[in-house]
């Protein structure tokens, strides 16, 4: 009896025989396209994170005494990273995993485009200097900035050039 998942144990069996099929034609005379495999590799990748058979090992490990230093390294993961994941019952990691899914939701994936004036980088760019020569222009009032607070608290220095070829 395998100790994986039914659903992994078919993502794998479905990787072999994708794997059978390099260099020899398959059913329509020919290979298993790049794309085929590319995705045979991610659905079995993803089948396995999510196998239960992951945490009984780590919990099997912990329960030998085996120490979280030897099982991140068999999962090829920092001592820290295999706690997070797998440290506690059911019920912790479950609850951990959930509050960074809502950090995640919560947190916007991009700088906003509609902020006034220019970023640091944009203004460098533009002088063709470092980003730090912009916040000495700056200091040296040379060149004017402003930290701009958006309402979720995000906060990003913006530099307004007076001059449009100030330098």
């Amino acid at each position: 009896m395998s100790f994986l998942s039914a659903e992994t144990a078919r993502a794998l069996a479905e990787l072999v025989a994708l794997d059978a099929l390099d260099g020899a034609a398959g059913p329509d005379g020919e290979d298993a396209s790049p794309l085929e495999r590319l995705g045979g590799i991610r659905s079995l990748v993803a089948a396995l994170e999510a196998d239960p058979a992951v945490l009984a090992a780590v919990r099997e490990a912990v329960a030998a005494g085996i120490g979280w230093d030897e099982i991140a390294e068999a999962a090829g993961l920092s001592a820290s990273a295999a706690k997070y994941r797998w440290a506690g019952d059911d019920e912790t990691i479950s609850a951990r995993q959930e509050a960074s899914r809502k950090r995640k939701r919560e947190r916007p994936s991009s700088v906003p485009t509609e902020l006034p004036g220019l970023s640091v980088a944009e203004a460098a760019a533009r002088y063709g200097v470092t980003a730090q020569a912009i916040y000495q222009r700056v200091t040296r009032g040379i060149l004017r900035a402003e930290t701009v607070e958006l309402p979720d608290g995000r906060k990003y220095k913006r530099v307004f050039p007076d001059e449009p070829d100030a330098g």
